[in-house]
């Protein structure tokens, strides 16, 4: 009788034991899955702000792009202007001219 009651008790305390353990596997285990999900939220936020910021960057870009352009527009019509005159002047020297300075022209 003694025995047996004995082994009982080792066999109870064996028991617990492993319910502990069960527990604390299990604790481990709900914080990894926080830390994971941690972890894809800070993702998925980083990747926001990182297509937020290209789009503004394209956004500028853009812009940056039409000033551009219109400054080139801008500048070729100088040129057009510049060129104009030139011929002009030209035209104008031809006239007064005589052929010998043309020719070195």
């Amino acid at each position: 009788m003694q025995q047996q009651q004995h082994q009982q008790h080792q066999q109870q305390q064996q028991q617990q034991m492993q319910q502990q353990q069960q527990q604390q596997q299990m604790e481990q285990q709900q914080q990894h899955q926080h830390q994971q999900q941690q972890m894809q939220q800070q993702q998925h936020q980083q990747q926001q702000q990182q297509m937020q910021q290209q789009q503004h960057e394209q956004q500028q870009q853009h812009m940056q792009h039409q000033q551009q352009q219109q400054h080139k527009q801008q500048q070729q019509q100088q040129l057009k202007q510049l060129l104009q005159i030139r011929m002009q002047q030209q035209q104008h020297q031809q006239q007064e001219m005589p052929l010998t300075t043309q020719v070195k022209l």
